[in-house]
């Protein structure tokens, strides 16, 4: 069962939302805030008393304290709470994601959505999910904000401050450390393979020596691993695909 803080200046909205929340029997405890700095003062006793926050439901333009900033302080807790962000604007889907949101809903909140996030923060906060299903990371193209699945990236690679996902349509570029998604990945079947190459074992289809180094047949793209993580690449895809590397 889940414990969760609803956050929103606007009473109504807030009201609204506690309420869908408290008919999923899935959540445990809905506790409200309104605005940006009670939430903080909230979270901050709640850790300091030793009681649990799975999920933080945000709503992003607020005056003072706004819930990107709050989501930026939250993320330095030692066990930070989830974060679904509640907003009625558009715009900041990326950023929110870079805060490794587990969802992102539009007002007016329809139930059956509400549902689905609740489902997904219920997902992230217990076991990983070794089928990874349904993440998505978006990503600017041009002004338009594309949704790529995380079933969809063949490897990561890291940039500097950025990681660009592979996939069967192209590559994508996105603002986020490579262990900041290996973090949120766990579990799904993601390998590191190098210090700056994340790959999707289920998209590997062959392991080979080739002049002294470990090549990955990963998609239509060929990788090297580097010696320091061979035996564990190895045999993490002995595990997975049993029979096949051997």
């Amino acid at each position: 069962m889940l414990r969760v803080l609803a956050v929103d200046d606007e009473v109504p909205a807030l009201e609204e939302l506690a309420y869908l929340l408290r008919q999923d029997t899935r959540i445990e405890q809905v506790l409200t805030a309104g605005d940006g700095v009670a939430a903080l003062q909230d979270m901050v006793q709640m850790i300091g008393a030793g009681e649990r926050l799975d999920g933080v439901f945000l709503d992003i333009r607020m005056p003072g304290l706004d819930g990107l900033d709050l989501a930026r302080l939250v993320g330095g807790f030692p066990s930070p709470p989830r974060l679904v962000f509640v907003t009625a604007h558009d715009d900041c889907a990326v950023q929110a994601f870079e805060l490794e949101a587990v969802d992102y809903l539009l007002k007016p909140v329809r139930a059956d959505r509400l549902a689905e996030a609740v489902r997904r923060l219920d997902a992230a906060t217990g076991p990983a999910d070794e089928t990874g299903h349904d993440d998505v990371i978006p990503v600017e193209l041009g002004g338009r904000t594309r949704f790529v699945p995380q079933q969809a990236v063949w490897f990561a690679e890291a940039k500097g401050d950025y990681v660009r996902l592979h996939t069967v349509d192209g590559s994508y570029l996105v603002r986020m450390s490579l262990a900041a998604l290996e973090r949120r990945w766990a579990g799904a079947g993601f390998i590191r393979v190098h210090r700056s190459t994340l790959v999707s074992a289920k998209h590997v289809s062959e392991l080979r020596f080739e002049g002294g180094k470990v090549m990955l047949t990963v998609g239509t793209e060929t990788l090297p691993v580097s010696r320091r993580h061979t035996r564990q690449v190895r045999e993490q895809l002995v595990n997975q695909h049993r029979g096949v590397f051997t």
